[in-house]
């Protein structure tokens, strides 16, 4: 029996040892969810979850999904005044969150994010790695190695870094999930974007590493690739109606999304309703191709 690509072991060995787990991992996490009194019912009931990039955009609807199905949120972002903000907004609604400064191009941030989510939710069960950045548009021949250096340390490095890093906790926890944010960018890649392109393409191929490494630990690790989303790192590709008109024009579904139609399918890969999916990348671009 195949549990993920090149991991194998006897089907009945295998079944009992990942099904029994997951039973644990379940009501574990539906006892914290009674001990605690937060985040309230739903599939995540008890789920402690890590959101990078999470005070607007897809990161935030993300972050107000997971709490909404009943999961601890930490958000973070670079700047303290968009956590203040976003908590604010949360915590509006009844949601179970906190919120800290992180630079995920910094160790120390990354390891104080950890740190606080497990101090103050007691273990990390989640982790939706969303930030990016994209300092370049042009002619990909007149990016520089400056560019490549910056857009392949936070978009590719950094994933794979705080990935690692929440690895042992998951691992106290008897599993987890991890979900990637790429973009159709890294199947139909963008003319002006060539690095950043590439970088998201790697991201897909990250994911697909992984999955067979965590698969033993029961933590699962899929990639959500996002299509032109109505968000401010967007704005460029939607704000100019012309260039909009052209983009929607190759898009089956007649426009572009919003983050809210991103939040679900995340909420839904966080969850025991995706429990024997692993190494995926999940695109929701409506109806672009996304093939490599």
């Amino acid at each position: 029996m195949l549990l993920a690509r090149g991991v194998s072991v006897p089907a009945s060995a295998g079944w009992t040892r990942l099904h029994a787990a997951r039973m644990a991992t379940a009501a574990a996490a539906a006892s914290r969810g009674k001990e605690s009194g937060g985040g309230g019912g739903g599939r995540l009931a008890g789920k402690v979850a890590i959101v990078t990039a999470s005070t607007d955009g897809i990161g935030y609807s993300i972050a107000e999904r997971l709490g909404r199905e009943g999961a601890q949120v930490m958000i973070s972002s670079r700047k303290a005044d968009n956590v203040e903000h976003a908590l604010g907004r949360l915590r509006a609604q009844g949601l179970v969150v906190s919120g800290t400064v992180c630079h995920v191009g910094k160790a120390e941030h990354r390891s104080q994010l950890i740190a606080k989510t497990i101090k103050e939710f007691g273990g990390i069960d989640i982790l939706v790695s969303n930030a990016a950045v994209n300092p370049f548009a042009g002619d990909i021949l007149d990016s520089t190695e400056e560019v490549w250096d910056k857009i392949l340390d936070i978009n590719v490095k950094c994933m794979f870094m705080i990935t690692k890093e929440v690895v042992p906790h998951m691992k106290t926890r008897g599993g987890g999930s991890v979900v990637l944010v790429a973009s159709i960018a890294g199947y139909q890649p963008f003319s002006e974007l060539g690095p950043y392109n590439v970088s998201k393409t790697a991201l897909l191929g990250l994911t697909k590493t992984l999955a067979p490494r965590l698969a033993p630990m029961n933590i699962r690790i899929n990639c959500l690739a996002p299509g032109i989303i109505k968000t401010r790192f967007s704005s460029f590709l939607w704000e100019n109606k012309d260039m909009l008109g052209e983009f929607v024009k190759h898009i089956p579904m007649g426009r572009i999304g919003e983050p809210e139609e991103c939040a679900g399918t995340v909420a839904f890969l966080c969850s025991e309703d995706s429990a024997y999916m692993t190494g995926e990348t999940l695109v929701v671009a409506g109806g672009c191709p996304s093939r490599l």
